[in-house]
């Protein structure tokens, strides 16, 4: 087999000429799924990070056996869950008004997807919170700032910066993980390699998808990086 033979093999200028914007399509569905639900992911895991670290028990009761259950089955099983189980009761979220959410695929998948990483990047904020030191707090409350002040300024973004690194790798995770969204017709990155392939049966699209998945985590890989590196230079 010539060299010529082989590049066609692996990049057909046709196939790509055909199917080449399907795929950058699907590659902005899977970058729009997975930056919404980490956003918001984000922000209900700080929720439950505080929940986790309250003095109330009833409110750490709730919020461990959250994480316990989001953390301990599969995604794939949560988002069946919701899309197929909660999705089979249309008369139920027909009468409170709710259909509309739970028959939508990408609606019940971002769900989904939100509902998980929220409870690993939970964990990962309580953690980081934890390891400031506890002098700190003492200094603030001798300087009379109130708890919310403390939080807000002191704890907080030396929290973040030394949870930039697990919160990087859930992200990373989170992108090879938003694959599972074509099993309930989501036309991300898969999806749209799983139609192309059923058309053409040529095997090197499963070459350009895993060529764009390592080319995203490679970006997000670099970019935090930069990002932890100039977050870290008063600490160097």
């Amino acid at each position: 087999m010539s060299l010529a033979d082989l590049q066609h093999l692996l990049l057909d200028p046709e196939l790509l000429q055909r199917y080449g914007p399907r795929f950058i399509d699907g590659l902005l569905v899977t970058a729009k799924l997975v930056g919404i639900s980490f956003t918001l992911g984000a922000l209900l895991g700080l929720v439950i990070a505080l929940g986790r670290l309250s003095n109330n028990r009833l409110l750490r009761n709730v919020t461990g056996v959250y994480v316990y259950f989001f953390r301990g089955s599969p995604l794939l099983a949560q988002l069946f869950l919701l899309y197929y189980g909660l999705g089979s009761l249309k008369g139920f979220w027909q009468d409170i008004g709710l259909w509309w959410f739970f028959r939508d695929a990408w609606l019940c998948t971002l769900l989904a997807f939100t509902l998980n990483t929220a409870a690993y990047q939970a964990e990962i904020l309580r953690g980081s919170i934890l390891s400031v030191a506890q002098g700190q707090r003492e200094a603030c409350k001798a300087l009379n700032l109130s708890r919310w002040t403390t939080f807000r300024k002191v704890i907080l973004p030396q929290s973040l910066l030394v949870a930039i690194g697990p919160l990087g790798n859930e992200l990373i995770l989170m992108i090879k993980a938003s694959a599972i969204a074509s099993l309930v017709t989501i036309y991300d990155l898969m999806g749209v390699t799983k139609m192309v392939f059923a058309r053409t049966f040529d095997f090197q699209v499963y070459l350009w998808a895993a060529v764009l998945y390592l080319l995203i985590v490679e970006i997000v890989r670099r970019s935090l990086k930069l990002i932890e590196g100039r977050l870290s230079r008063h600490i160097q």
